[in-house]
């Protein structure tokens, strides 16, 4: 205990103890002390990991801004991504830390929001009429900042507020302090982002928010709660969203493992745990997932233009992490990265920045979710001195997901989703003769549910390459080329569209084998004469049983915009077209002809439990077995 007794009597004799973090894990019985220097890199990939011993050799605060390494919108705030070089690493007992750190109250003045009530719920009206309503997206969130000024060393009130979180605080992923000189960072993250151990990544989509005082809640209205259609398609849809990162960096797409209930002292989240195994460079992880579907929105690449186009500042370190990178013992490459949530900034002259957010879906009202940025808020600012404290001691301890309905009612959240992403498999398992050894390439429409395609159509036994539409290679190669979804207007002539659709027609010309999903089905649908409209209640996150050529197949659909027709075919310019459609109002959920075919849904998706069939139905007609591949029945 003696480092952290320095450091705390070099804080006392007002001198700045060095860059530091102090850090509790998830359940564990001590913290970590992390000591070195501090540098700041340009990006990810600079981020210092030496081959050195086992054991955790940087500690990287990534802000927001570094996004604009994909190629994403952001206001660049100019906030470093600084680097905690491990030179020293201290295991402390964590009763004894407790005793150790600060007791005194944390005090602050001027506390207030930089966007109030009213304007916030004005901005989440916007967002839910212009951006969902438009078809720019599923779910988005938008962030407000609570400021206060911090009375006192602002470097003890953060280790007053630690030991606070440590002691009242619970279900958090992460408790911690990072000191870098130029910055505090203190908090209690729920949600591990990425992590890799062994070649195992894992991501952790948390979502849905059920407000509590802290004492033991209501049975009957956590039950309501997880029967609240509003909630549980919130977490399908970033469920869906990190399973599109998991296809980028794990070999085989990420396994789904859950539900779980995570309970903090002023509310509980639903969370899932996504498993699969990979072989990329840490830093590069990172980069792929940046970031988090549940602290932007999805699709990512839009969802980030939304946020750029609706907040007023940049979010500083809000929706980065902090990522601590290093070996094991076996040489290989570990990481683990929660994400900056429920983390307060102070500056060395006491500013107090405490960013948070509400997932905005279709479903959502303005008043609810600027209540739902005050109860995210409430733990941290708790530590802080800036609301009532969550009891310690026995009722702080009480499992709510230990109760029998409790376990049922999560168990129930996965009876609609698709095994495909549920179940494990031995490879090749679904692997069609037919489709062995042929060659799909993918046109990406800016929707990363492309990877997810990508891994449905290899588990069918394609080799499949994924492209951005902006790649205008020739596509004579592939035995099938699918135009993949997207955001955006499919009426409208920008570049994407008039691009995606002058590949359609070349693919139609020729009768190339083309299957069209979401972005890429409308656009299809436009060039067979059907009218396209936008949707008066979006599509987005939905499940529905619909018939497809006679069948009733369960799909998912993120969509704002519709074709139409009045018959169940078409005699469009390349042939007789056979439509599925919705009797009641004519949307065409799926359409086929010679050697084309077309879904508004998506398959992929973890909300098509059918989706895996509906594919092999449809490439059985687009990739039809050669003469020689026939079985000699088939050929008689």
């Amino acid at each position: 205990m003696h480092q952290l007794t320095d450091l705390l009597d070099t804080l006392a004799a007002g001198f700045d103890p060095g860059p530091f973090a102090l850090l509790r894990r998830d359940g564990a019985e001590h913290l970590d002390l992390f000591t070195g220097a501090v540098s700041t890199v340009d990006r990810l990939v600079d981020i210092p990991l030496p081959a050195a011993a086992a054991g955790p050799a940087t500690l990287a605060l990534v802000p927001y801004r570094q996004v604009a390494e994909r190629g994403f919108a952001c206001a660049d705030d100019g906030v470093p991504l600084e680097c905690l070089r491990v030179d020293h690493h201290h295991r402390l007992p964590l009763a004894g830390v407790l005793d150790a750190l600060p007791t005194a109250p944390v005090r602050t003045t001027g506390a207030a929001f930089d966007i109030s009530d009213d304007e916030y719920a004005a901005i989440v009206a916007r967002v839910l009429a212009d951006e969902i309503g438009h078809g720019e997206g599923a779910n988005f969130v938008i962030h407000r900042t609570l400021r206060a000024q911090v009375q006192g060393a602002p470097l003890a009130a953060a280790l007053a507020a630690l030991r606070s979180l440590l002691i009242r605080e619970r279900g958090a992923y992460w408790t911690f302090v990072v000191h870098t000189g130029a910055r505090t960072l203190v908090g209690a993250s729920p949600e591990r982002h990425v992590s890799v151990d062994d070649g195992l990544v894992l991501m952790n989509p948390i979502s849905g928010t059920f407000r509590h005082t802290g004492a033991a809640a209501d049975r009957a209205a956590l039950l309501r709660f997880l029967a609240d259609t509003k909630e549980t398609e919130e977490l399908y849809m970033v469920l869906d969203e990190e399973l599109k990162m998991m296809a980028t960096v794990a070999e085989h797409g990420g396994q789904v493992v859950g539900p779980y209930l995570k309970e903090m002292s002023h509310l509980a989240h639903t969370e899932y745990l996504l498993a699969g195994r990979g072989t990329k460079d840490v830093r590069e992880v990172l980069r792929e997932t940046m970031f988090a579907p549940t602290v932007t929105g999805s699709p990512m690449e839009n969802a980030c233009r939304v946020i750029a186009r609706h907040e007023r500042t940049g979010r500083r370190y809000y929706s980065g992490v902090l990522a601590l990178l290093g070996h094991d013992e076996t040489g290989r490459q570990s990481l683990d990265a929660p994400i900056l949530i429920r983390t307060a900034e102070i500056s060395p002259a006491g500013e107090l920045r405490v960013p948070v957010g509400a997932t905005l879906v279709r479903h959502s009202t303005p008043a609810a979710e600027v209540a739902e940025t005050h109860a995210k808020a409430a733990g941290v600012l708790a530590a802080l001195g800036l609301g009532p404290q969550a009891p310690a001691g026995p009722r702080a301890t009480h499992r709510l997901a230990d109760d029998p309905q409790v376990r049922a009612a999560l168990a129930a959240r996965n009876a609609p989703l698709a095994r495909f992403w549920l179940d494990q498999r031995p490879p090749g398992a679904l692997a069609l003769p037919t489709l062995t050894g042929r060659r799909a390439l993918i046109v990406d429409g800016e929707d990363t549910f492309t990877g997810m395609l990508a891994h449905q159509l290899g588990a069918l036994g394609l080799s499949v390459t994924v492209r951005p539409w902006q790649d205008e290679q020739p596509v004579q190669a592939y035995d099938l080329v699918v135009v993949g979804p997207g955001p955006g207007d499919p009426t409208g002539d920008t570049e994407k569209m008039t691009r995606l659709r002058a590949l359609l027609t070349r693919l139609l010309d020729a009768g190339h084998p083309t299957l069209a999903v979401c972005l890429g089905h409308q656009l299809l649908a436009g060039l067979l004469g059907l009218p396209v409209y936008r949707r008066d209640a979006p599509y987005q996150g939905l499940q529905r049983t619909v018939t497809l050529f006679g069948t009733p197949r369960r799909v998912g659909f993120y969509a704002t915009f519709t074709a139409r027709a009045t018959t169940g075919r078409l005699d469009g310019p390349y042939g007789p077209v056979e439509l599925a459609r919705d009797e009641s109002d004519g949307a065409v959920h799926a359409l086929r002809g010679r050697g084309f075919a077309g879904v508004q849904f998506h398959p992929e998706s973890v909300l098509s439990p059918d989706g895996v069939a509906v594919l092999t139905d449809l490439l059985r007609d687009l990739l039809p077995a050669a003469a020689g591949e026939l079985s000699p029945a088939a050929q008689a």
